[in-house]
């Protein structure tokens, strides 16, 4: 979606002489509903990113969808940076999907409202302050035409204008004035950051403490008045069907309104709708629902995946790498198979990494509300220009009609840039012709997900007379992420679970990276950081192991192969360069926070590993012992290198959110298959990280830059899993190689 910068920057008045920027005022489809603590004070509906009322109180729209990671706080910020008021006196409300179609072409009226990638931040460095410099700039102009002076001559401070002989306005006082005026066609210059008052302090969430009391709404918290719940039992076989179901008992259930069966997609189609075959229980209440479900008896076709296992697939995987044969190749550097002719030593390993869910702590769900005239979608949401062409698909609806609220959700972490719960909610309320608020339980979630990966990596790793990595070999057998994805169809099978210009390519003179496709039929999906989350693993494991076959030190070897501070090209996510100086910067300050240097005889150990995530650098660092079967983690330490930090307080938040995901992604959880069926159902059988086993800190340190930020939602969590087991290597000399570590490490000691 693309947008002039004029049509970005467009404003309009509203009835109270509020100053509204970034729309025009007959652009009022689609706007967010009012706080009840506003409605009443001579504020109207939002329309825009900025009002400024005439007592000068200021309401700022967030336009990301607030998954957890900060930007319903970070986002605003930088308009009120740039806007000049005291953040004290600003009140931020979360702004609806705002779909738009100019000369025919569609847009969006507040810019990129994705939610995914890390990169809600990079995306707003320049415009969210340029509708910030707008709004200010429109400000002074209606000060010199009060005062008849020149607007070079004015500042701005605290939400006023300041004249030089002390005269000053406030931004509410010039509001209607100001809403009169034009923007220029040239851009507005936005303020030095040296100058930032607002940027870089360390700031609570805004709705921080309607979260602790209880009173934020969440997607699952919303309703409608005249909608029915709609509980769904899902085909357990991959690309199974439904034969047949007696649901006579269900419908005598009380409060059972309907019984309805959904389609699931036709082997091989791409996923681009339901996930699976199903049946919906329509009821007037959530329990009515599950007990409805409860009582059905359904007759599943078993579909063309029974054979399908997790051993089965890690068997199939190894035998690719053992054939070696056919392999796609990712990259070629030098000459691999002469340098290994040449080599004094040679290192070779394999890791594998398991299926993953999402197991957001808020299950996926929709509510909608189908009409002639259009529709309204309420749900937590990740992608919702992917919604409401989705919608518009099935209803036929054209997508100026479809509104979209954005509610908080409770995590995201890449499942909800899918948007199957949204279809299978449109398809129930098509039959039910009543609004329905579709409901998933655990059980559904976990069982029908867009899994990360399966995956093995073989690493071979060549080093020379003085024992210097020479060369490196990385072939990965793995199911592909572009399996009937959406949107993928032309990308190499290999995106999403090998890199061509990953660590170490550029770095080393022969290098060879290829990837075995593995069949499979699990739906597949991003999962946070998921290039990253499931190859560092591997890479950052074998670099300790290489290490301490040839009896060097891990962070020196790391040091050597990133060579002098240089930008290599990098054409992945993140890119377009690598920063070698800024990877050993990050690495070099976590192994001096952890004391690597320090000799040890406690019994306890320490591991190592960095990494490079959507353009941030970050570190991580443990040091762990042994009690009996139970791993202790006594420090967790993160470097981070993001570039300049818009909020401080939010960075270090999610940094430590990544690193607890980490640890409790590493050491416990996958997701095993059996006979084409998903087997873990709820959490007992995917165990997250309990308190009692999590760290009692994670220290966060922030390498302050001028360089322009990156998102940090994903770095925290890469480096976490290679490290941990590089600390329990140190501590057991017990090498794990096969994700999660607790049951690997309990069959190994």
């Amino acid at each position: 979606m693309t947008f002039s910068r004029r049509r970005f920057l467009q404003l309009g008045l509203t009835a109270s002489g509020a100053l509204l920027v970034g729309m025009r005022a007959g652009d009022a489809l689609g706007a967010a509903p009012m706080p009840p603590e506003l409605l009443g004070d001579d504020l109207v509906q939002l329309t825009a990113f900025v009002m400024i009322e005439r007592d000068n109180r200021v309401v700022i729209g967030a336009r990301g969808c607030e998954i957890g990671q900060g930007v319903i706080t970070a986002l605003p910020m930088l308009i009120a940076e740039e806007l000049d008021v005291d953040w004290s006196k600003v009140r931020v409300i979360q702004l609806p999907y705002g779909y738009e179609e100019t000369d025919g072409k569609p847009g969006n009226r507040y810019g990129d409202q994705f939610a995914g990638g890390s990169t809600s931040i990079p995306t707003a460095w320049k415009d969210l302050r340029e509708a910030g410099a707008a709004a200010r700039w429109l400000l002074v102009q209606a000060a010199a035409d009060a005062w008849s002076v020149k607007a070079h001559d004015l500042q701005t401070q605290s939400g006023h204008v300041i004249h030089a002989d002390g005269r000053k306005l406030s931004y509410g006082a010039l509001a209607r004035t100001a809403a009169a005026r034009q923007l220029p066609d040239t851009p507005i210059p936005t303020r030095d950051p040296a100058t930032f008052r607002i940027v870089g302090k360390p700031t609570r969430v805004v709705d921080a403490r309607s979260i602790v009391t209880g009173q934020n709404r969440y997607g699952i918290d919303e309703y409608l008045s005249d909608a029915l719940v709609a509980v769904m039992l899902r085909c357990p076989h991959l690309d199974g069907s439904l034969e047949s179901v007696d649901d006579k008992d269900a419908r005598r259930i009380p409060g059972v309104k309907d019984i309805i069966t959904i389609d699931g997609p036709k082997t091989g189609e791409v996923f681009d709708g339901p996930l699976a075959a199903g049946i919906a229980v329509l009821a007037e209440n959530t329990w009515a629902a599950i007990q409805g479900r409860n009582a059905l008896k359904p007759v599943w076709k078993t579909g063309p995946w029974t054979e399908e296992s997790s051993t089965a697939l890690s068997a199939k995987a190894n035998t690719l790498l053992d054939e070696a044969r056919n392999g796609i190749e990712v990259r070629r550097d030098g000459d691999l198979a002469a340098s290994r002719k040449r080599a004094r030593h040679t290192v070779s390993a394999r890791y594998e990494v398991p299926f993953l869910a999402h197991a957001t702590m808020e299950p996926p769900g929709a509510l909608i509300e189908l009409r002639n005239d259009g529709a309204l979608l309420i749900a937590s949401l990740q992608n919702p220009d992917g919604a409401s062409r989705l919608i518009s698909k099935l209803t036929g609806l054209p997508r100026n009609t479809i509104e979209i609220r954005l509610p908080r959700s409770g995590g995201g972490f890449g499942r909800r840039l899918a948007n199957d719960f949204v279809a299978e909610a449109v398809l129930i309320a098509k039959q039910a012709g009543k609004p329905v608020k579709l409901m998933w339980l655990r059980e559904d979630d976990l069982t029908h997900d867009h899994y990360r990966p399966f995956g093995v990596h073989a690493m071979s790793a060549v080093l020379d007379r003085r024992n210097r990595v020479a060369g490196w070999s990385h072939d990965c057998a793995a199911t592909s992420r572009t399996y009937r994805a959406a949107g993928m169809q032309d990308d190499p099978l290999w995106k999403g679970c090998l890199e061509p210009d990953d660590f170490p390519a550029g770095l080393v003179d022969n290098l060879e990276k290829t990837f075995h496709p593995v069949t499979s039929g699990m739906p597949r999906g991003w999962w946070r950081a998921p290039l990253h989350t499931f190859h560092a693993f591997a890479v950052q494991s074998f670099i300790d192991e290489i290490a301490f076959e040839v009896r060097r030190d891990a962070v020196e070897l790391r040091l050597e192969m990133l060579g002098a501070a240089r930008e290599i090209p990098y054409r992945g996510h993140g890119g377009p360069v690598f920063d070698t100086g800024r990877m050993a910067n990050v690495l070099k300050l976590c192994a001096e926070k952890i004391r690597w240097k320090d000799k040890r005889d406690d019994g306890r150990g320490i591991g190592i590993a960095c990494h490079f995530t959507f353009g941030g650098y970050t570190a991580h660092a443990f040091e762990v012992s042994m009690d009996g079967d139970k791993l202790r983690i006594h420090r967790a330490i993160c470097v981070v290198d993001v570039g300049r930090v818009i909020n401080p307080l939010g960075l270090e938040a999610q940094i430590m959110g990544g690193t607890i995901d980490g640890i409790s992604t590493a050491l416990n959880l996958q997701i095993t298959v059996r006979d084409g069926q998903v087997q873990q159902k709820n959490f007992p059988d995917y165990r997250l990280l309990r308190m009692a086993d999590a760290p009692n800190k994670v220290e966060v340190h922030v390498v302050e830059s001028t360089i322009d930020p990156v998102g940090g939602g994903e770095m925290g969590i890469a480096s976490v899993a290679p490290a941990l087991a590089n600390a329990i290597f140190a501590t057991t000399t017990v090498r794990i190689r096969k994700l999660p570590l607790m049951p690997e490490l309990l069959r190994l000691l």
